[in-house]
């Protein structure tokens, strides 16, 4: 699949690769984007039959909306470079010195890109798309009436793909109001207004055709699916409800060709106004951080924690002296609300956090030991540093016993030893037993499990022998269950995996 920015970009590209299994590309500015709202279960409401005409709603939308152009200047090299030659060739003094006399001289290239945008404060406040405007030297907003106006940022975030830019008004500006992107329904009408490969105020409309999409543009990704043309250059342009409220700001289109396919992304409001909102007050965002690596709740590892659903945000890993671990958050508990609103699944979790007050104290719920308990957390302030990974130290010496193969699990395992510790370049301080063969079709090799990988807990409880993991194979047999829960820690870092005990 392909998904493409609709900048409307001269002279760049706007494709980029997002990585395996689906061979995926994202529109390239979106890396990295982090949301600021949940999306809630959609509340139900009467649905709205489709106007006779839009024409009426179009007139009153269209001079809220804008058109965004803008130049980068590139510095580039003109004429033919000197040609690489063997050191020590004869000519070499020769084409130095007529490549010297014919020198070519610096040349200014520059670049521009068309987007679109609306205005949320008739004190001159516009939104757009962070790529619109990416690395620009000059923005110029055209308003509806053609009046051109000169903009600065004012502030910009690139993990949610928006800016907001100022203008000073020399006339009257009309602004639009936000409406409630998580009361939207699929099967919604929804308006487009934007200026399409730079024809400006073109008006669209269709159906919001899914909701909470993942991109994989980032870890946030949580985009209103809609069906109403979108094309290069309707980027930063506002989707609106028949109320005439902005739901979402058009950003990406799926297309194999670049041109619309009736499938567009649109940032919802619920996540893109408070974003604005603090960029307009502060010039930045501050976002909540909890301080945990969290991972998906799997049926299996549901099943083996004693969850009747598989919800909720599973912790892998607590991040040493951060809020979760202050707040007694612990590796292996399920976390299933936060701050009063439920976790229904794992990539919920972080846009509820980064929505949450910087050090606002909540309640979190969290499952542990087969039932549920209330911790109290005071949230921390998401820093850039705390995507950083602290490089591991080696070394160290412990001996051990001889391996043991495993075979409800499909592994052998054996303690760590010095030899091991080298073979499979382990951590000084690694604590379980490590993995030194796998059967190939088992329950270990379907789950990823590989040689050197250590297993440090088994349902929940730390792992010293392989004795551990024969006891702890017998007690989930008599109790019942299928699978046990293995903390794993890999090349990928620490995860939790459910793996079926073989019968036998």
């Amino acid at each position: 699949m392909t998904y493409v920015c609709t900048d409307g970009a001269r002279g760049r590209p706007v494709k980029a690769e997002a990585g395996a299994p689906a061979r995926r590309t994202v529109p390239w500015p979106l890396a990295g984007l982090v949301a600021l709202a949940v999306m809630a279960a959609p509340a139900a409401a009467q649905a709205k039959a489709a106007p006779e005409s839009f024409a009426d709603l179009a007139a009153k939308l269209l001079p809220s909306v804008v058109n965004i152009s803008t130049t980068q200047t590139l510095e580039g090299r003109g004429g033919v470079e000197m040609p690489q030659l063997p050191p020590g060739s004869p000519f070499e003094e020769f084409f130095r010195e007529f490549f010297e006399r014919n020198r070519p001289h610096q040349r200014q290239r520059k670049l521009t890109s068309l987007g679109s945008g609306f205005i949320v404060d008739a004190a001159g406040y516009i939104v757009t798309n962070n790529h619109v405007i990416k690395d620009a030297d000059e923005i110029t907003v055209a308003l509806q009436d053609d009046t051109r106006l000169e903009a600065v940022v004012v502030g910009r975030d690139p993990k949610t793909d928006i800016a907001v830019l100022k203008v000073k008004p020399t006339g009257k500006l009309t602004a639009v109001r936000f409406g409630d992107s998580d009361k939207a329904r699929v099967g919604d009408w929804v308006v487009a207004i934007g200026n399409p490969f730079g024809l400006g105020g073109s008006v669209t409309a269709g159906i919001i055709s899914a909701r909470n999409r993942d991109i994989n543009s980032g870890p946030y990704d949580d985009y209103i699916q809609t069906d109403a043309s979108i094309n290069r250059g309707n980027s930063g342009g506002p989707i609106f409800n028949l109320d005439g409220e902005v739901i979402g700001i058009a950003t990406a289109i799926f297309s194999p060709s670049g041109g619309s396919v009736g499938i567009g992304f649109a940032i919802p409001s619920a996540t893109a106004h408070p974003v604005i909102q603090q960029l307009i007050k502060h010039g930045q965002v501050r976002r909540g951080w909890l301080g945990v690596h969290i991972q998906a709740v799997t049926e299996e590892i549901a099943e083996t924690l004693g969850l009747k659903q598989a919800k909720g945000a599973l912790v892998a890993s607590v991040i040493k002296d951060g809020p979760a671990e202050k707040g007694d958050i612990k590796a292996g508990d399920v976390i299933l609300t936060f701050d009063g609103k439920e976790v229904p699944e794992m990539r919920k979790l972080p846009r509820i956090v980064a929505a949450t007050d910087v050090n606002k104290t909540v309640d979190v719920v969290v499952w542990r030991n087969s039932e549920k308990m209330t911790l109290s957390v005071s949230v921390g302030e998401l820093e850039e540093s705390e995507a950083k990974v602290a490089s591991r130290s080696r070394g160290g010496k412990k001996e051990g016993g001889a391996a043991e193969k495993i075979e409800a699990l499909g592994f052998t395992v054996a303690e760590v030893t010095t030899d091991l510790r080298e073979r499979y370049s382990l951590d000084k301080d690694a604590k379980g037993v490590v993995v030194t063969a796998v059967d190939e079709g088992g329950g270990a090799a379907e789950k990823g499990i590989r040689p050197g990988d250590v297993i440090a807990e088994i349902s929940q409880e730390e792992v010293v022998t392989p004795a551990d993991i024969v006891a702890r194979i017998k007690e989930a047999r008599k109790s019942g269950r299928k699978s046990v829960l293995l903390l794993v820690e890999g090349q990928g870092g620490l995860r939790f995996v459910a793996v079926r005990i073989e019968t036998g």
